[in-house]
């Protein structure tokens, strides 16, 4: 299995995950066009999606939707809850949506899919375990805090795509109106980057040898202080596993899991 990240920030996420007969799209949150584009790099084409999974139905993650619905219907799996909001807005594509509760364990072709609740102030989010030939990757971004639910679901993961969102101090020095600060920093928001490198060492502390950090802030993050706080974290921890930050609107490098 392999993945490739086509978008990852506050401002547009969506990745691909796939193997020599199945292809999964993580998210749309980018426009139709770039998708198009972006599987190009794979050698695809949205006519070979086997799905797409939503987290759950920030603008960020479903912004693609509606164009990339309307011309290939894609089965589409979200929880019950992210699925209501989605038949409504996407009343066109309702009959692609497959609700399927948090915690549900399903085979989309030869991929193994598991969803598993996250912490955020959505409808019913949650994140994903993609599992083919014995070896997993999890998307684990959009969290205000790391649960034992999401981390039971990462547990042994071969690769981590992780959300690294903000530096605290950035943040509460910025532009942001104060009650946004308060919501991203809260336990429905987002993870910091010293929440990120804590969830990175009990990854690899558990058998995690990629860790992609991801849904960086583009005003209160960069890559360099992303990676330099996780990165530092682990080598304190003895740790070495790869570390990559991904690009937030450009496709990534594939990803081997």
């Amino acid at each position: 299995m392999h993945l490739r990240a086509f978008a990852s920030s506050s401002r547009g996420n969506c990745s691909l995950l796939y193997n020599q007969d199945t292809a999964l799209l993580v998210d749309a949150g980018i426009s139709c066009r770039k998708i198009k584009q972006r599987l190009q790099t794979a050698g695809l084409t949205p006519e070979d999606l086997s799905g797409i999974l939503i987290t759950h139905e920030h603008t960020d993650h479903i912004a693609g939707l509606a164009v990339l619905l309307k011309n290939y219907p894609i089965p589409l799996y979200a929880t019950p809850g992210t699925a209501l909001v989605l038949s409504r807005k996407l009343p066109h594509a309702r009959e692609l949506i497959h609700p399927l509760p948090a915690g549900s364990q399903f085979q989309v072709g030869s991929l193994a899919v598991q969803s598993f609740s996250t912490s955020h102030d959505a409808a019913d989010s949650v994140g994903y375990r993609l599992t083919s030939g014995g070896h997993s990757a999890v998307i684990a971004t959009d969290l205000g805090r790391v649960t034992s639910l999401v981390m039971d679901a990462a547990f042994g993961a071969d690769l981590a795509l992780i959300e690294a969102n903000h530096d605290v101090d950035w943040l509460r020095d910025g532009p942001y109106p104060y009650a946004l600060q308060n919501r991203i920093l809260g336990d429905r928001g987002h993870l910091s980057n010293e929440a990120s490198a804590e969830f990175a060492v009990s990854l690899a502390v558990a058998g995690t040898h990629t860790l992609l950090l991801a849904h960086l802030s583009p005003e209160n993050n960069t890559p360099e202080r992303a990676r330099t706080v996780v990165q530092g974290a682990l080598e304190r921890a003895h740790l070495r596993p790869e570390v990559d930050v991904l690009p937030r609107d450009e496709c990534s490098l594939c990803y081997e899991v």
